[in-house]
């Protein structure tokens, strides 16, 4: 990217938000280039001085590219009617009618599914994880929420585990209106659409971390069936290093009309829902605000998933979720986890919420033909490079410190060495306090502990994992230590 001229006809360097602008503005452009050589050149724009070389985008790799390559347009709209089909999937619909309600909904998605898994070889296992919601909020009389999830474990680092979901439940106008049609087609036949895309290519892959793809269910009632996945997965012992939900992936189309068909958002919390007081007095004292385990995993997202094989931008918003408004990430927030919520630039609220209808020629409802099914293809590669990346990749380093016990200018960092066993060794990543992205790499090595002239006082360190074939795991953002 070139320089540009100011009013006064000084040049001056283009910044980051030059490029989001441009990017936005160029959606009917191809994509693979830019997306592909943009952000370095963004980060050279306001590299600090100091040691260490600029932060670069993971390329994907060639397995990685054949994947996206194998993720269907076609069938990713055949799974969007046919969910759609079912006329209501509310969770206080029918459950035993063949044809119409979420009992018919949950059947086909595991069937779908257990087709799936057929091709694994054993490796991806399908289950209806079931229990009975006893009277609460929205939910009127003992109800059984059913999640359909299809697991594919790992070979080398099976206890490790990122989860996908989306919610096949639907709704209309009225949240506890169990009998109108409620097709959901955007909300949420698209998110659990990627999901099951996902499944099918992921299912005939060797990853070395497990990664759990989920059909959740009672949503819109008050994530329910996500509070009992992650419950399940918490009281396991589970180590959930990374979960996203992809809620209203559907359309590109704002209700002004304008189209933003290569980006989207990626709601991603600062500080942690789950934090404890401890915690946040640490946090009051050296700052990391902008630092928390989901702001980390949602840098490693734009890292692996901006580029030309997605054909996408993501753009991360500093927020838990919108106003007014939650999805199934915040079940996993609640349980310590880092997780973050995928949703579409724009939306149009005449196709969410809404009862089927027509008025003064306005056709109002969740139908399938307000959705962008090669947009949604697009959301499911950015999932599909995320998840990859993070399961071929090292874990996110544990147990690292940066030490506070002298006063000093130099910073020196200790963490836990991993045991993967293509672990080649670390990186030490660090940035201005201002500057909301990584901006300098140091190579350290197979080490687990490392001093750096520069002084802890005046920026921010991370440490990340590095594989012999140059996957890199999430930074971790350092506790004061010893």
């Amino acid at each position: 990217m070139g320089t540009h001229e100011t009013a006064g006809g000084r040049p001056t360097r283009p910044t980051r938000r030059t490029f989001l602008t441009a990017s936005a503005a160029a959606t009917a452009a191809t994509v693979a280039a830019p997306l592909a050589a943009t952000p370095a050149a963004a980060t050279d724009a306001v590299t600090p001085p100091g040691p260490g070389h600029p932060v670069r985008p993971q390329p994907p790799d060639r397995e990685l590219a054949a994947l996206l390559r194998e993720i269907d347009r076609d069938r990713i709209e055949a799974t969007v009617r046919r969910l759609a089909a079912f006329g209501t999937r509310h969770t206080l619909s029918d459950q035993n009618d063949p044809v119409r309600g979420i009992g018919a909904a949950r059947d086909w998605i595991h069937a779908q599914l257990t087709g799936y898994a057929a091709a694994s070889g054993g490796r991806m296992t399908v289950e209806l994880q079931s229990y009975v919601q006893q009277p609460a909020s929205r939910i009127p009389t003992a109800t059984t929420i059913t999640n359909v999830v299809a697991t594919l474990r790992g070979d080398t680092a099976p206890d490790r585990v990122y989860v996908i979901t989306g919610h096949y439940d639907s709704r209309a106008t009225d949240v506890m209106d169990a009998v109108s049609d409620a097709p959901g087609a955007d909300d949420d036949s698209s998110g659990v659409a990627v999901v099951m895309e996902l499944a099918r290519v992921l299912a005939t892959r060797r990853s070395e971390a497990t990664i759990v793809l989920a059909a959740v269910a009672g949503e819109e009632q008050g994530l329910y069936g996500s509070a009992y996945l992650a419950g399940r997965l918490k009281a396991a012992g589970v180590d959930v290093q990374g979960m996203f939900s992809n809620d209203i992936v559907g359309s590109s189309t704002a209700d002004d009309g304008t189209r933003d068909p290569r980006s989207v958002r990626l709601f991603a919390e600062g500080v942690p829902t789950a934090e404890t007081p401890a915690e946040a007095s640490v946090r009051q004292s050296v700052g990391g605000e902008n630092d928390s385990p989901s702001r980390q995993l949602a840098r490693f997202v734009s890292d692996v998933a901006c580029n030309g094989a997605t054909g996408m931008r993501v753009r991360v918003i500093y927020r838990r979720d919108r106003y007014l408004r939650g999805s199934d990430h915040i079940s996993f927030l609640r349980e310590g986890w880092p997780a973050g919520r995928f949703t579409e630039p724009n939306e149009d609220f005449a196709h969410q919420h809404q009862d089927v209808r027509v008025v003064d020629g306005v056709q109002y409802g969740d139908l399938p033909e307000f959705c962008d099914f090669d947009y949604i293809t697009r959301v499911a590669r950015v999932n599909g490079a995320t998840l990859w990346s993070l399961a071929q990749a090292p874990g996110t380093p544990k147990g690292v410190t940066v030490v506070t016990t002298n006063l000093t200018n130099d910073t020196t960092l200790r963490w836990q060495r991993g045991t993967e066993p293509d672990l080649a060794g670390y990186e030490v990543v660090w940035r201005e306090t201002t500057a909301p992205e990584w901006q300098k790499v140091l190579p350290v090595g197979d080490v687990t502990e490392v001093t750096i002239d520069l002084s802890k006082d005046n920026v921010f360190f991370g440490v990340r994992a590095v594989d012999r074939t140059g996957h890199r795991s999430p930074v971790a953002f350092p506790k004061p230590g010893s």
